[in-house]
């Protein structure tokens, strides 16, 4: 098998829809015993106003979807404009596999907006 540069493989990445690229990683993750995770820095013992401190307030929001309702039909539909890059039988997939993240780590505002979409198609949606 051939070696594949740096840029060879970012543009095969950058066909992969955002779901297999998300098994890809998982894949990757288990054959090499690694995770994608960034690393965290462990603080010290701290004082009594550091766990106030410790609480912020979430930046990253997955929108999962619970079920499709009565309208399936509608609810692919929104959900392959919401998801950049899904083919309609991926899109089909998802909304038949909910309960199911379909965006994860996004900003709050995009989160409802997503949530508003698909609820407003008839689907069941939580913001995590």
């Amino acid at each position: 098998m051939a070696k594949l540069s740096n840029d060879e493989l970012l543009d095969v990445f950058k066909e992969m829809t955002l779901l297999e690229l998300s098994a890809f990683v998982k894949q990757f993750e288990e054959t090499f015993e690694v995770t994608a995770a960034a690393p965290v820095a462990v603080a010290g013992p701290a004082g009594p106003g550091a766990a106030a401190a410790e609480v912020e307030e979430q930046d990253e929001f997955d929108v999962v979807l619970e079920s499709a309702g009565d309208k399936k039909i509608q609810v692919i539909k929104v959900v392959r404009e919401v998801v950049s890059g899904l083919g309609l039988k991926e899109a089909k997939e998802l909304v038949e596999s909910a309960p199911k993240a379909i965006l994860e780590k996004i900003a709050k505002d995009a989160a409802e907006a997503a949530k508003e979409k698909l609820e407003a198609a008839g689907a069941k949606v939580t913001v995590k």
